[in-house]
């Protein structure tokens, strides 16, 4: 194989009938919703990459599948309880798992979840698990520091670009470069190599979730499957609001904050005012220069890896996937 998504479809089937074992284990009341939460579905993309990175430098990537469950289980652990703390009712179109459940369940479940994604990843029984172990303990830790920072930001009067840049590294970026780099090393990469592997991952993972937030002023909702102007009429601190603070003149900086502090407000209307701020401000050109920068870092990381052009080929094109939605 040499895509993603045959990455994807491997470990889907055994992903499922982990799934099952799940579901039947007792307490059901405690296992029942942790499957609901896993059978609700997603990308896998963690998973699938991998996988992807192991058969970079293994013709077998069955060992790697503990790992990679052990990821898709953390993961949607982190997914969980995110819906508990923004009182989401909705998880890919299906009700969220306090909803279905109760509050109470989906905190239990989700901290099974926690402890289950670490039960796995002992499972897979390499020869270098403690190192890889140290990794995903700090990498578990990063996303919840990542997570919490961004809940501070909701009430911080004043975040940085800096701040930003550092909360989505650690909410979203190391989970994807602990993939790689876990992948690659079971199944038997060099430290240097897989440290490469790591930093791509990073840089890739910024640059998507930077896509995310410009995706959420500029996308086409049909195109994207996302209500265009959410993150502001939310007054969520994007990379995009960040700017255009920053570069704001000071009636324009009046004006947006004068929307920023309306309670009561048309949304239609608060969209189009600031996302007027955003071109008049080159926002939109600046947080395309920044994906850029560091899709370039990641393609420089590639190049340090001793890899067939094929795998290098797929890794380009996945990060490709950000610039080209953003042009």
């Amino acid at each position: 194989m040499s895509s993603l998504d045959g990455f994807v479809t491997l470990f889907e089937a055994s992903f499922r009938e982990e799934i099952g074992k799940i579901r039947e284990t007792s307490p059901r009341r405690l296992y029942e919703p942790i499957a609901y939460s896993l059978t609700i579905g997603g990308k896998r993309l963690r998973p699938a990459l991998m996988l992807y990175a192991a058969s970079m430098f293994s013709e077998s990537v069955e060992e790697v599948l503990p790992a990679a469950m052990a990821i898709e289980i953390f993961h949607n652990f982190t997914l969980l309880h995110d819906d508990i703390m923004d009182k989401a009712e909705l998880r890919r179109g299906l009700p969220t798992v306090h909803m279905k459940y109760s509050e109470n369940v989906a905190i239990l479940s989700g901290d099974a979840m926690s402890i289950l994604a670490f039960k796995y990843f002992i499972g897979g029984n390499n020869e270098r698990l403690s190192d890889l172990l140290s990794l995903f303990s700090v990498t578990a830790l990063e996303v919840c520091e990542g997570q919490q920072m961004d809940m501070d930001f909701e009430k911080a009067d004043q975040v940085s670009i800096e701040q930003y840049l550092e909360m989505i590294r650690l909410k979203t970026a190391v989970l994807i470069a602990c993939s790689l780099k876990t992948g690659a090393l079971i199944a038997g990469a060099n430290p240097a190599e897989a440290d490469m592997l790591y930093e791509y991952g990073i840089n890739v993972g910024l640059a998507f979730q930077l896509q995310d937030d410009w995706l959420d002023v500029y996308g086409d909702p049909e195109v994207f499957g996302k209500k265009q102007g959410g993150d502001i009429c939310a007054n969520k601190k994007t990379f995009l609001l960040l700017k255009a603070i920053e570069k704001c003149d000071p009636d324009s900086l009046s004006e947006l904050n004068s929307w920023l502090l309306k309670q009561d407000f048309d949304p239609l209307q608060k969209v189009a005012v600031i996302t007027a701020i955003y071109e008049k401000t080159g926002v939109s050109k600046a947080t395309r220069d920044l994906m850029h920068h560091y899709y370039t870092k990641a393609l420089g990381a590639l190049e340090e890896i001793t890899i067939s052009v094929q795998h290098k080929e797929t890794l380009v094109a996945f990060a490709d996937e950000a610039m080209v939605r953003v042009k």
